[in-house]
């Protein structure tokens, strides 16, 4: 795939990044905070942003889904879900670097045998993260809390500093 897509690849990671780095001031109350619409409360959206990144990437890689630690095992604090989303982001950016646009991906999904384009899986992983990033700066913005700046333009200035 084109080198662009690891652009794509590359400002998801730094913006999962940079909401992590808004995130670790928040109290527990404010973790724990949700408005209607949106997946959960903040700590449980974070870790499920988390948790689907690293199965597309092991479902890229593999065709396995590798749950090493599974969401139902609640919030497990910020720091561990930034090694998860370096870890993942790192992954996804190499996949994107090298992805061929035939390429077909296979895995079990809810019991059936599934091939899909590696494509497909990298759009998701993409639309994922950026949906549920902006479904966490709508529940900080409900509950008094200035959220970070995401866009690509301040990714941008931020990687050209």
């Amino acid at each position: 795939m084109s080198t662009v897509l690891v652009e794509f690849f590359k400002h998801n990671l730094w913006a999962n990044l940079r909401l992590l780095d808004a995130c670790s001031t928040l109290s527990d109350e404010q973790l724990s905070a949700s408005v209607p619409g949106t997946y959960g409360s903040v700590g449980n959206t974070l870790v499920h942003i988390f948790g689907a990144e690293g199965r597309y990437v092991s479902r890229i890689t593999s065709g396995e889904v590798v749950r090493p630690t599974p969401e139902s095992a609640g919030f497990p604090g910020i720091e561990e879900l930034r090694s998860r989303a370096q870890a993942s982001g790192n992954a996804l950016i190499e996949i994107a670097g090298s992805a061929q646009a035939a390429q077909t991906v296979r895995f079990t999904y809810e019991g059936e045998q599934v091939e899909l384009p590696a494509s497909l899986l990298l759009v998701q992983a993409i639309n994922h993260s950026t949906e549920h990033r902006s479904q966490i700066m709508t529940t900080l913005t409900q509950h008094g809390v200035e959220p970070p700046d995401l866009s690509g333009w301040a990714w941008h200035d931020d990687v050209n500093r």
